[in-house]
């Protein structure tokens, strides 16, 4: 991971202190935090750690800022999606699994006539949709409705759920779920 050594010289600049001062301070040699520092060696978590807290920071909020600043990819083309259900009964086609520090789970699920979730459950997260073909009947708490193209549903998902598409042609929704939950 290049950004590491990137990471690191950015963070001994903004408090000021110079490799042989943070080498005293971490107990890591001043040669070894050059060679970390230009990306030509890779730091062992214990390595990393010593420097880091001589820095005044966390593997963790290392890792969690690092992550949040690497590229990620914007655009998805239909046959990037990945199948995470049953093309044969509820197909979840996700868009951007790999997209990093993902906080929405975003799908196009396509209901096979008949299909339903299965006894109602529920989750910790919201739940948003849109009808884009077909029609559901969707169950939230002691709520049931049918809804059909163009009509949507946003719940709180902590409420027992049940999905069903009771027509005879398959149903397409384009949902969303924050935080993931799958």
């Amino acid at each position: 991971m290049p950004q590491i050594g990137e990471k690191l010289r950015e963070l001994r600049g903004r408090r000021n202190l110079g490799m042989r001062e943070l080498a005293a301070r971490s107990g890591v040699s001043h040669s070894s935090i050059s060679l970390i520092e230009r990306n030509r060696m890779s730091p062992s978590i214990e390595t990393l750690g010593a420097i880091l807290d001589a820095l005044g920071t966390t593997l963790t909020g290392f890792f969690s800022d690092l992550q949040s600043k690497m590229p990620s990819k914007s655009f998805y083309r239909a046959e990037e999606f990945v199948e995470i259900g049953n093309v044969n009964s509820i197909s979840y086609r996700m868009i951007g699994i790999d997209h990093p520090n993902r906080q929405i789970l975003m799908l196009h699920e396509t209901y096979a006539p008949g299909a339903h979730t299965g006894n109602a459950f529920h989750h910790s997260a919201q739940e948003a949709g849109m009808i884009l073909e077909g029609s559901l009947e969707i169950s939230v708490g002691g709520q049931t409705s049918v809804l059909r193209a163009g009509d949507g549903y946003y719940f709180d998902s902590s409420q027992p759920h049940r999905f069903t598409n009771i027509g005879d042609e398959p149903a397409e929704i384009l949902s969303a779920v924050t935080p993931p939950t799958y």
